[in-house]
């Protein structure tokens, strides 16, 4: 290539077999960084990556959702675009084009099968949360272990009895059809006479977790998390009405808008049988706000 065709004879002495091979091995090396490069010519063949406006959607939705995972961004993309997109596929675009901020560094088997038949199996759980000035409000969170929807919340403030139970249950349960079982665990919460005799007028048998063991109860105790996380350590509450509100406005995202690694990408109503919504478009999209602007997610324009 470089010399003239009589000079390679008297040449050859001078130059090794390895060094022949070496020279061989840079143009092949220059030739695969040339085809498959970044920085090689745009016309190259091979695989391209992600289009343009596919990163652009992940990182909008990293930087509007802080504390998404790359699991969920591929989940919820697919849901929003119906883009199949693989985690890794997001965790290498993030890595390079996401740049955060300073504000964004802040069961057992028994139980799983009686939840494969829709609407026969509810778990029941309290959780206490503290408002601005301080007060202590006992939470009750009722959910559908088949569909992992939200029932309802019941509000009462410290100190409930078996009334307050009883109506906390009944509040978070109006407007929707009763189911076979609940379960609960072994708080005395859930002894009291009021509260058995409730659940003998209601006609739903009670299932009680097992003592010690909280895998036994599971789907509503990661609930109970994601909505302390989520929720709760990023917002303020006066009082039980407020409270109830933003915790109202949560289960309506959580239920229509959140997707679930467990759901395979869907969300609970999708799972109870309601049709997916229309998947929007890369170029041709816009921002949907839940709970006050705390969560974003892409719907169509």
């Amino acid at each position: 290539m470089f010399m003239r065709p009589h000079r390679i004879s008297k040449l050859s002495v001078m130059i090794k077999p390895a060094t022949l091979l070496k020279f061989r091995k840079a143009l092949v090396d220059g030739k695969y960084r040339r085809l498959f490069s970044s920085s090689g010519c745009p016309r190259k063949p091979g695989p391209k990556g992600p289009s343009a406006e596919l990163v652009a959607a992940i990182v909008e939705m990293k930087r509007r959702n802080p504390k998404f995972g790359c699991v969920r961004i591929a989940e919820q993309i697919a849901h929003g675009f119906g883009l199949d997109v693989d985690k890794d596929v997001v965790r290498r675009v993030l890595a390079q084009h996401y740049r955060p901020g300073g504000s964004d560094t802040n069961g057992p088997s028994w139980l799983t099968l009686i939840a494969q038949s829709k609407d026969s199996l509810w778990s029941v759980n309290l959780f206490l949360c503290e408002s601005i000035p301080l007060r202590s409000f006992w939470v009750m969170l009722v959910m559908d272990v088949f569909t992992r929807r939200i029932i309802g919340f019941g509000v009462e403030r410290a100190d409930i009895d078996g009334v307050a139970v009883c109506r906390m249950f009944n509040h978070a349960i109006a407007g929707h059809s009763l189911p076979k079982h609940i379960s609960t665990d072994h708080d005395p919460l859930f002894r009291f006479h009021r509260w058995l005799a409730n659940l003998r007028v209601l006609e739903i048998d009670e299932i009680k977790t097992v003592p010690h063991v909280p895998v036994s109860h599971p789907f509503v105790e990661r609930l109970i998390g994601t909505i302390r996380r989520e929720l709760l350590d990023r917002m303020f509450f006066w009082n039980a009405l407020d409270l109830e509100r933003k915790l109202q406005a949560f289960s309506l995202y959580y239920n229509e808008s959140r997707v679930h690694q467990s759901l395979s990408g869907n969300t609970p109503v999708e799972h109870a049988g309601k049709l997916r919504q229309t998947c929007a478009a890369l170029d041709r999209f816009r921002w949907r706000e839940h709970c006050r602007g705390l969560f974003q997610t892409p719907i169509a324009a």
